[in-house]
């Protein structure tokens, strides 16, 4: 197996937003704010080369928005999703199987564009199967209020419209072997966090579950999420786990660090080390 970084840029979020009832003079310490208190974060997606496959978890934003849209968001940064693609070695047509860990549009905008402006949807791998499950599936098309702007039609019906759409087996919890993932209900339901074996290490594609090193303190929990006590339950028991068996945690949505593992402390689970995919 070999894995690739695809940076497909930067965006901002109200800071408040991304950490819940946890105060300003907390979490700026980690995450600071700029004079509108929004805070920049990565859109950092996964190409896992193995076998005749190329996957990719997850694919960033997209283009196809209106720009009265992108203004609440302000992308930044010279990255873009086929250009890291290219970077590795890559064409988007060469990208067997989408895997995407939930529908909210920072994760699956990348995958749907339009040739022109309002034009008729295409899908950006037109070789590859789009891959959810049909629980999250179900959630993300008939929406609830509260989450309703975070599932975009336009990102997610073309998917299914194109014949490219599939959902996974959730007691399975396996692609192939070597990349498996869980589901997790706290951010939206039945979120899917792969699990690789690389290396010999174990790495984990933390998604929303742990947007950040500085979301690591149990109580840091985004508004977003739908059921934030869950989020809390998810949160203990899985550090607890990536402590003990020494994971790797490769962070999408982290500006600055691409991994980092956990350790125990008398204050419960905190941040070990950080560093970049290539150094392992």
């Amino acid at each position: 197996m070999k894995l690739h970084v695809i940076d497909t840029g930067f965006f901002k979020l109200d800071g408040g937003a991304m950490f819940g009832v946890v105060p300003k003079t907390l979490w700026e310490r980690t995450n600071p704010a700029d004079e509108n208190n929004m805070c920049t974060w990565a859109m950092r997606c996964l190409l896992v080369e193995e076998g005749d496959r190329l996957v990719l978890i997850d694919n960033g934003i997209g283009r196809k928005q209106s720009e009265k849209f992108f203004s609440h968001y302000y992308l930044h940064g010279d990255a873009s999703l086929e250009g890291s693609i290219k970077k590795a070695g890559f064409s988007l047509d060469d990208v067997t199987d989408n895997f995407l860990t939930h529908l909210h549009f920072d994760h699956c905008g990348g995958g749907v564009h339009y040739k022109t402006e309002g034009g008729t949807p295409e899908m950006t791998f037109k070789n590859a199967q789009y891959w959810s499950n049909e629980d999250h599936w179900k959630w993300a098309t008939v929406p609830n209020a509260r989450e309703k702007a975070s599932f975009l039609k336009e990102n997610i019906l073309p998917m299914q419209e194109s014949g490219q759409l599939n959902f996974l087996d959730l007691e399975k919890g396996e692609l192939f072997s070597g990349f498996s993932f869980f589901t997790a209900d706290g951010h939206t339901d039945k979120q899917m966090i792969p699990r690789l074996q690389y290396k010999g290490k174990t790495i984990i594609f933390v998604a929303d579950l742990l947007p950040s090193v500085g979301h690591i303190p149990l109580p840091y929990v985004m508004g977003y999420d739908t059921r934030p006590l869950v989020t809390l339950k998810e949160k203990e028991s899985f550090l607890e786990e990536a402590a003990r068996n020494e994971y790797i945690l490769f962070l999408e949505h982290d500006p600055v660090h691409e991994c980092c593992t956990v350790k125990m402390t008398e204050k419960g689970v905190r941040l070990d080390q950080t560093f970049s995919l290539s150094e392992l």
